[in-house]
């Protein structure tokens, strides 16, 4: 098959189309951006209309990553063909074939425009190209891949619809990467072979900040996991007041399904890190050539590009418990058990008053929160090693420009000679829960020849008031 070219392409990213949950009949807040009052999808519809007026010719849209949130979806079926246990009842199916399939016809019926819309735009001679995210890692499946096909291609063209496991290079002058592949919290281990055998059932290995989402964020339901800025707070007080306006009407044990849901996820993303990938070493070159076709690259740039690959955590307890903050609640533990400790040991020789538990753990309390305040979150410290490695990228594809998306910001800059664009997010991301306050920016890349009929230029807008695109200007550089 031979590299397919595109004068015009267009890139959005981090999308997060889910199910929807109906609002609870007594906590209003629960998961109100789920509400389809925040859905996107005649937004969506909106800005096909607006590219595709753009140009006669036919558009290549990539969908760069996070299309789908497959770990947000909560719904049931109703008979299921498959044994739901009970802690999927309650946090969500797990990544097996047949339950993804059941998750992504569960999108398609509630995001109906978004499909029509979609569907449409290719009828008319465009094509799509899905590159896989950290969200949406479910679409390696190809029985979900076919249900995609089967709603939106209605021509049979080859090209139509593509599928690249983690990245892809559009016209020979673009590299496309969701950029969870350098963030060791959502990478996938192995994108090549994802999948693990797990119980004698064959399932995707799900990276470490998905589980989190899935198995703390899902039973949280006043936490956005689109913006951590919706439950990371800057302060004990700003905690306190959330507590209390928020939490305490609606779920007062909340530490309680933070902490076995965090417990749950290092678990799992330590265990399931252990699994080998399957693979049949008898057909890997085969594999990496299936790859490398759907990419629009060469087997060597699969593998060169692989080694790119930030070290995943899971082999990192300690940087896991940091980030579940498990690791204050034992230093919180011992300190406790130190001053009781201390307090049985005197009384046990004369009868003491309980100022011997108070005194040292007023002493031990300060090295707790002194501990405590110098934690710092790797998340940003990944991100930016992730910006260190975009001159290596862009040398190993042979392009001049680098788009990403992963973090929800929009940004347009350049890196040494490498011109860097990041697509932000169309998902309900908001700083607080009334869904008031939007996070981020809904932006697209447009990418077309210049006027002088050299080689293409790449340009970034920023979609509003549901029909309006607005230039981003780039930034000099990338400090």
């Amino acid at each position: 098959m031979k590299k397919l070219s595109a004068p015009f392409t267009a890139v959005v990213s981090d999308i997060h189309l889910a199910d929807l949950e109906s609002p609870h009949p007594s906590i209003p807040l629960w998961k109100k951006f789920k509400n389809p009052e925040y859905f996107i999808d005649e937004s969506f519809q909106l800005f096909l209309d607006h590219i595709q007026a753009q140009t006669s010719a036919p558009i290549e849209l990539v969908m760069n990553g996070d299309i789908f949130d497959f770990d947000s979806v909560m719904a049931l079926p109703k008979e299921p063909l498959f044994h739901i246990s009970w802690l999927e009842a309650r946090r969500g199916l797990n990544p097996e074939e047949l339950k993804s399939h059941f998750k992504i016809k569960t999108i398609f019926e509630t995001h109906c425009i978004w499909v029509k819309a979609v569907r449409e735009f290719i009828n008319k001679g465009n094509r799509v190209v899905f590159v896989i995210g950290n969200h949406d890692i479910e679409l390696h499946w190809a029985s979900v891949q076919n249900e995609i096909k089967k709603q939106l291609v209605i021509q049979d063209r080859e090209d139509a619809l593509t599928f690249a496991e983690w990245f892809y290079i559009s016209n020979g002058d673009t590299l496309i990467e969701h950029g969870n592949q350098y963030d060791p919290y959502s990478l996938c281990m192995n994108p090549v072979t994802p999948f693990i055998n797990k119980h004698h059932h064959l399932t995707l290995r799900i990276p470490f900040g998905n589980l989190a989402g899935k198995y703390m964020i899902n039973g949280m339901g006043l936490m956005n996991p689109h913006s951590e800025n919706s439950y990371i707070k800057g302060s004990v007080w700003e905690y306190m007041v959330f507590f209390y306006e928020y939490i305490l009407k609606t779920q007062p044990f909340i530490l309680w399904s933070w902490f076995w849901g965090a417990l749950l996820t290092l678990w799992v993303t330590v265990t399931e890190g252990l699994h080998p990938s399957v693979s049949d070493p008898l057909t890997i070159a085969k594999r990496l050539e299936e790859v490398a076709m759907r990419a629009n690259a060469t087997p060597v740039e699969v593998i060169a590009l692989g080694e790119l690959h930030a070290h995943s955590a899971c082999f990192n307890p300690i940087r896991l418990l940091k980030e579940l903050w498990l690791d204050r609640v034992l230093l919180f533990i011992l300190v406790v058990a130190i001053s009781l400790q201390i307090f049985l040991f005197f009384n046990a020789v004369a009868h003491v008053s309980i100022w011997f538990f108070i005194v040292p753990f007023a002493i031990l309390f300060p090295v707790f929160i002194f501990y405590a305040r110098s934690i710092r979150s790797g998340v940003q410290e990944s991100q930016e090693g992730a910006f260190k490695k975009i001159p290596i990228a862009a040398k190993i594809t042979k392009v001049k420009r680098i788009i990403q998306g992963h973090t929800h910001i929009s940004k347009h800059c350049y890196f040494e000679d490498v011109e860097y664009l990041n697509t932000g997010t169309w998902s309900p991301a908001f700083y607080d829960v009334e869904c008031t306050k939007p996070f981020g920016k809904k932006c697209f890349a447009w990418i077309h020849p210049s006027e002088t009929g050299g080689e293409r230029i790449s340009e970034l807008f920023e979609w509003k008031e549901r029909s309006k695109a607005v230039r981003i200007d780039a930034e000099k550089s990338l400090s």
